[in-house]
């Protein structure tokens, strides 16, 4: 697969269903405007984040080479985050939430490599590589946080979606590229909008990965560090948002501690945020990761477990007591008394131990589901998987031989024993017969016709998650997004303003221009009279060779901007701070 970025381990490595949504960061289709966008939000970020934002934000810039005046590229942001124990991918807008969160289980950065219009400037629902370069990027290069990111990663991940989770994932891609696009008609937008806010308010139950994205949420992309009555900004939605880290910043946002009943605080993308939560040091984000972890099906298993895997209609994965791994799509359990007595699967089902397929036991073997008794045998207070060989041979479990096997809740297994599996312990996981028939009640789940019957060996069910336990098991490489992101239009009018931009980027660097400050000026005032940020550029650079007549002229035309646009008048304001707090 071409990246067009440079090579780096951390890369390399990464599985091909995550590789998928790599894409070149084709470096050369930023425009002059794109460029003076970033420079704009980051020259008046530093400015204002160097007193609201944690120390790590700054410092992390210097770490992490980011440049204020230019777009960084991935080959240049690889070469030093590959420093700090990090690399950066780009990717195509958004991604799916278990994928996003995989890639930072290996320490890899992804980044929407599109970059937001200038008419968005202050916030885009669409992530870029505003928010992802400069938000995402420099707080990393703080160790602590950093491997907060990843154990979120390796956390997350594994975290059980409902079947509606990944309706909204479509939804806020679609809506977010809308948005983001110009010249989109309203009702399109407002028809987007509205299947948003129907899936968001009809969830049903949260999910697993619905909770463990609004942790992320409150402390990733919208968290503050600190106390309640002096918080400072490291969430990387407000270090790269310059309108809303100023509006969090004022009582009309609510703060409260950050603690894990954050994960039941939903959020609205397309909305500023009513509520944010404090964290008081980034020691704190990772205990309520890890107890919020504690009440996860990857840790606690059992009949919930195996239910949240039916309910996601995905491919998920069970762990039984002997270390034995079932990966599939889970269709039925069979309970008694709160407790799993039988599990099946629909469709290819791969066995694994460890997180290594088992040999013969992958997805062509396994090409029409599982199914497998869980529990104690009935009457015998030793479960198989505990028994010694001399056990197993005493209760007839044992190669050759025509055996009867009667689980606890009435499920039997009647069949002969053909070999057994172990792992390298010595215990047993598997157990193969032939001719074999099984029963629940008169309710038959398996019959001789089917072939030679495979019974997973396990008391319990200790683990369920998202996705298999081998990433090689399957083919997962099968990501089509439903909607892809949306270019800006050339016009002639457009291609004439990107030239005025590119002069004006060639005078600022001192290179060879085409037209002067002035002659600029004159083109950009009666051919684009709207266009704000130019003005802006031309009237730093007069202020710096202190053409104090042209100045004024230009200080003038930006007045008039700001009164025929005053939606953007704050932006100019902003902007003639930052060359000087007189003119402003």
């Amino acid at each position: 697969m071409e990246t067009h970025f440079e090579s780096n381990p951390l890369i390399d490595r990464l599985p091909a269903h995550l590789k998928q949504f790599i894409k070149p960061q084709n470096y050369e289709d930023y425009t002059p405007i794109n460029q003076a966008v970033w420079r704009y939000v980051m020259r008046k970020n530093v400015d204002y984040l160097s007193k609201v934002a944690h120390d790590s934000y700054l410092e992390g810039l210097q770490k992490t080479g980011i440049d204020i005046d230019s777009i960084p590229s991935m080959y240049g942001m690889n070469r030093i985050l590959k420093e700090i124990g990090w690399a950066a991918v780009a990717v195509d807008g958004f991604i799916p939430p278990n994928a996003f969160m995989e890639f930072q289980a290996y320490n890899v950065l992804v980044i929407a490599c599109d970059i937001r219009q200038l008419e968005h400037i202050e916030y885009t629902p669409a992530p870029d590589i505003i928010h992802e370069g400069a938000g995402h990027a420099p707080i990393i290069a703080n160790p602590e946080y950093a491997e907060y990111l990843r154990r979120f990663g390796e956390i997350g991940c594994k975290a059980i979606s409902s079947a509606r989770d990944y309706e909204l994932y479509e939804a806020i891609r679609l809506l977010s590229i809308l948005k983001e696009a110009e010249d989109t008609p309203q009702e399109e937008i407002e028809k987007a909008e509205a299947q948003v806010d129907f899936l968001q308010n009809n969830m049903g139950e949260l999910s697993e990965m619905s909770r463990i994205r609004n942790l992320h949420w409150w402390t990733v992309e919208y968290g503050l560090i600190g106390t309640i009555d002096n918080p400072k900004i490291y969430g990387a939605g407000l270090l790269s948002s310059i309108g809303e880290s100023a509006w969090c910043m004022t009582d009309h946002v609510k703060k409260l501690p950050y603690d894990i009943k954050a994960a039941d605080v939903s959020f609205d993308i397309t909305k500023p945020q009513p509520q944010l939560f404090v964290t008081p040091d980034f020691a704190h984000l990772s205990m309520v990761l890890e107890e919020f972890a504690n009440k996860m099906a990857l840790r606690t298993g059992g009949l919930s477990g195996i239910r949240k895997l039916i309910a996601s209609k995905a491919l998920g994965t069970i762990e039984l007591s002997t270390g034995l791994q079932v990966s599939g799509v889970f269709s039925n359990v069979i309970e008694q008394e709160g407790k799993p007595i039988y599990v099946q699967t629909i469709g290819k089902t791969a066995l694994s131990y460890r997180e290594k397929e088992l040999v013969g036991h992958g997805t062509a073997y396994h090409a029409e589901g599982f199914g497998s008794p869980i529990g104690k045998l009935k009457g015998i207070n030793l479960a198989i998987e505990d028994m010694s060989p001399r056990d197993l041979s005493a209760y007839a479990i044992y190669e050759g031989e025509q055996v009867t096997l009667e689980f606890e809740g009435n499920i039997k297994v009647s069949g002969e024993i053909i070999t057994g599996t172990r792992n390298i312990q010595g215990k047993i996981l598997l157990i193969k017969f032939k001719n074999c028939i099984v029963t629940h009640g008169d309710t038959i789940l398996f019959q001789p016709e089917w072939g030679i019957y495979d019974m997973a060996v396990g008391k319990e069910v200790i683990s369920a998650f998202s996705g298999p336990a081998d990433v090689t098991s399957f083919d997962m490489i099968n990501h089509v997004p439903s909607s892809q992101t949306i270019k800006q239009k050339k016009s002639p009018e457009r291609e004439e303003l990107e030239r005025l931009y590119k002069n004006i980027r060639n005078i600022r660097e001192n290179r060879a221009a085409e037209i002067t400050l002035k002659e600029a000026f004159a083109a950009v005032s009666s051919a684009h009279p709207n266009d704000w940020l130019l003005s802006l550029e031309i009237l730093e650079l007069a202020y710096k060779t202190q053409q104090h007549d042209f100045i004024e002229k230009v200080q003038n035309h930006l007045e008039k901007v700001k009164i025929n646009r005053p939606e953007i008048a704050h932006l100019i304001t902003n902007g003639l701070e930052l060359i000087s707090p007189v003119m402003a």
